[in-house]
Formats: C-alpha cells, sequence, structure tokens
C-alpha cells in the first residue's frame, strides 16, 4: 500500500525502494501486478522432468519400490530428497491401483528381543527367472544372513541349495558380516535338520562345531521368530533383484547385491534414546571369530568345456587337455583348500589348478596343457601353397567307371558276360557274300 501511495505522488522507484528498505525488483514486481503481498511464488518442482519416467516404470511394474524408483532417478540426477519424491508421486498420483493388493491385509507381527552378537539368522530367497547365461535352472538361490541384534545382512549367490553349498554360502555370509553370532537360527530345511522332527542333522551339527556355535530351529508355523532375515529377503528381492538385467554375468549380479547390503547399513535406528546408524550398531556386536580356514566341505558343479578347451569356473578360465571341447566336466574344490579339480562324468581327474580369485577374468593354464595344445595346431598347420584353381582335370578311369555303372552298363571283367555289337564287322561280312561266285544268280531268281 505505501509502494502504490508513494508512486502516484510521483515517487521513483529508487526513492520507494530506498524510502521502504527494499530491492527495487520486489518495488516494480508489487508495482506491475507480478507479485502480491503475503503470498509467496511457488517453487519450481524438480520432480517434473522425471514424471514421465516415473509413470511409466510403474505402469510396467506396479509394485517397484519407491525406495527402488529413488534410487534409479538419483542415478538419472534427481537432486529433491525421498520425503519429497515420495510426496510428488502421491500428488501426481503416479502409482496405480492394484484392488487385489488393496484387499489384502498384513499379518500381526511380534517384536521379539535379540541381545547383541546373540543370534544371526540364515534363510534361503529362491530368485525367480534368473538371466539365461547362469545355468542354474528356473530360480537362483541367494542365502541371506542378518544379525538379529542390529539388522546388518549380506547375501551370497550359490550354485545350489545342497549341503556343501549351503556349508560354503555360510562361510561367505558371516565373512562379510565381519564375524559369527553364538547361535544360528534356520528354517526347517532339509540339509540343517530333519524336518518333521526339527533335529539337527549330524553333519550339519558338525559345522556347527566347527565354528563354535549353537543351532536354533524355528517351530512350525513361527515364522515371526527369523523377522529380521525375512525382511532383508524382501528387500533383496525389491531393491535389487528386480532391477536385474539380462545378460549380466552372477560374479556382477553379486557385486551389485553387496552394495544394496552395503547401503543399507546406513538406516537410522533408535536405540535406548539414542540414533545410530544400522552399521554403527552392528559393529558394536560382540561377534565371534572365524576360523582361519573354511569348513573342509567337498564341493562340486558340472560345467562345458568350451572350443579353447577352457573350462569357466566363477568368473575365471581353467585349462583342460585338448580334445574335450564340449564335454561336460565336473569342477571339484575342498572349501580349506585353495585349488580345483577337474574330472571326467566318469570320476577321472583331468586337470588340478590354483583358485583364482573370484570374477577376476583370469586364464589359468598347465603348462602341459599348453604344449599338448600348440602340438595339436602344428599338426593341424601345412606350408604348402594353396591349391591352383585353373586347372584341367577330366574324369579319372574309376569317375567313368562310376558313370557306366550309373547308365546301366555292365563293368564286370568277363569276356562272356559282355555282349557287344560291332556294326563295322556286320558289314565287311554282307559285303564278302555280295561278291561270291553265285551270289549273283540267286539274286536274279529271287
Amino acid at each position: 500500500m505505501d509502494a502504490h501511495a508513494l508512486r502516484r505522488q510521483g515517487w521513483s522507484i529508487s526513492a520507494i525502494a530506498r524510502h521502504l528498505g527494499r530491492d527495487r525488483k520486489t518495488i516494480r514486481a508489487h508495482l506491475n501486478g507480478e507479485r502480491v503481498a503475503a503470498v509467496r511464488s511457488p517453487a519450481l518442482d524438480g520432480f517434473l522432468p522425471f514424471l514421465a519416467y516415473c509413470r511409466q516404470r510403474l505402469t510396467d511394474d506396479p509394485h517397484l519400490w519407491a525406495a527402488t524408483l529413488f534410487d534409479e532417478i538419483i542415478g538419472l540426477g534427481y537432486q529433491g530428497g525421498y520425503s519429497t519424491f515420495t510426496r510428488a508421486l502421491r500428488k501426481h498420483r503416479v502409482r496405480p491401483h492394484c484392488e487385489p493388493c488393496d484387499r489384502t491385509t498384513g499379518r500381526d507381527r511380534a517384536i521379539i528381543e535379540h541381545p547383541a552378537g546373540e543370534e544371526i539368522q540364515f534363510d534361503w530367497v529362491e530368485l525367480p527367472d534368473p538371466p539365461d547365461g547362469w545355468n542354474c535352472g528356473s530360480h537362483a538361490h541367494l542365502l541371506v544372513g542378518a544379525l538379529a541384534h542390529s539388522g546388518r545382512w549380506r547375501g551370497v549367490l550359490a550354485e545350489s541349495e545342497q549341503f556343501p553349498h549351503l556349508v560354503e554360502a555360510i562361510e561367505q555370509v558371516m565373512r562379510r558380516l565381519g564375524g559369527t553370532a553364538r547361535r544360528w537360527r534356520f528354517d526347517r530345511m532339509s540339509t540343517v535338520c530333519h524336518p518333521p522332527t526339527g533335529k539337527v542333522t549330524p553333519g550339519f551339527a558338525g559345522v556347527a562345531k566347527y565354528y563354535g556355535v549353537g543351532v536354533d530351529i524355528c517351530p512350525p508355523r513361527r515364522g515371526n521368530r527369523k523377522g529380521v532375515v525375512e525382511k532383508a529377503n524382501h528387500t533383496a528381492a525389491q531393491r535389487w533383484w528386480r532391477t536385474v538385467p539380462d545378460g549380466i554375468s552372477i560374479e556382477a549380479a553379486q557385486s551389485g547385491i553387496d552394495k544394496l547390503a552395503v547401503r543399507m547399513d546406513g538406516r537410522r535406528r533408535m536405540v535406548a534414546g539414542l540414533r545410530c546408524t544400522v552399521g554403527e550398531l552392528a559393529d558394536a556386536e560382540p561377534l565371534l571369530a572365524l576360523p582361519a580356514l573354511a569348513y573342509p566341505a567337498q564341493a562340486s558343479a558340472e560345467r562345458t568345456v568350451t572350443a579353447q578347451a577352457l573350462v569357466p569356473f566363477r568368473g575365471n578360465f581353467y585349462s583342460v587337455p585338448p580334445g574335450l571341447s564340449g564335454a561336460v566336466v565336473s569342477v571339484r574344490w575342498r572349501l580349506d583348500e585353495p585349488f580345483i579339480s577337474i574330472a571326467t562324468v566318469g570320476g577321472a581327474v583331468i586337470a588340478r589348478h590354483e583358485l583364482a580369485p573370484r570374477g577376476t577374468g583370469q586364464t589359468v593354464r598347465d603348462h602341459g596343457h599348453v604344449v599338448a595344445l600348440e602340438r595339436a595346431v602344428l599338426r593341424a598347420f601345412t606350408d604348402a601353397p594353396p591349391c591352383r584353381s585353373k586347372v584341367r582335370k577330366p574324369p579319372s578311369e574309376q569317375a567313368r567307371a562310376e558313370a557306366d555303372a550309373l547308365r546301366g552298363r555292365s563293368t564286370s571283367a568277363d569276356p562272356a558276360a559282355r555282349v557287344v555289337i560291332d556294326l563295322s564287322t556286320y558289314a565287311d561280312v554282307a559285303a564278302r557274300l555280295r561278291t561270291a561266285p553265285g551270289n549273283d544268280e540267286k539274286e536274279s531268281k529271287s
């Protein structure tokens, strides 16, 4: 009101700005009607450039987590926070409605207190439709282990859910966690216990004794006893597996799940009135140290030999003798040894190599295999000049004989079996008969 009153009295914009203690652009905007007193101009919506992408992603997958979508658009350059992002999703109504899911209700979950360093929970996650290059069937196998007190978790992709692969996956999960809790908790899986009774098998009891821990088996229909690891399973499936692209290797996928698990350590928790991260809470857990070597379980996996006489195994290649291209071999290894053995289907060991670091892309060759492969290549090598193309080579006698046989003529060597009519001989005999004495008289009478 003062600015408009002073303007009607003939004051300049600069004079009004000095008198009212405001910027000249502010005074000019109010006088021109571009601004209204006590009304703020709306801030620019930084979500609008990403609206089309988010709408398309949620149309393709209506159950995609907002946290997963937020990770994607952060990589595309979004500068806002997570709460601003979710508010924009609700404002623009980006997520489509799913009536079947809207009718379902969640179950009540009991909150169970877990002392620090007391329990670690393990569970398999069967991931459907893995990439074709993994050759693991219709499901990939991810073992997830979670510390029940802090919630820190790690996951490892395994060849299968058999006993030796389970032991190896447990070892790798604990190495990533930095130790082991005093007790392990499992579902009633057959590789750990007898499912009807829940009694731990002798084989797995030896594994627990080797690491100095106890084993707890969940009672039937008491899934909330493993609520921490089940939540980690859900997170791994929704925030990682849904976004795994086609054509990715198992080693690259393992790197992706490791990065997600480390990023999840930054979650905030309120403990005893203090706010801390999951990583800080897990670092304070009194975990037991792991043995220097893994439990000596014997594992194996089948592989196909390449055309270069190499066997692919965990991101590396190991040589075998030449001549086995396309053959199926068995790769065997003990968890406490840094070596692998390659055997035929019949069980004969044909190669033994030192195990290379996983996923490094190394080619490990035996010197004897290199020499044998060089000899095989040299045997197939010749220094003769290439054949000339402009030469005359008529059909040989053997070729002509074969042609005569195709035409129906006999090729037998027996003269009696061969019938030949010579017309020149017939003409000579007829001429002699015509010139013989008395032949003219016979012809005249006839």
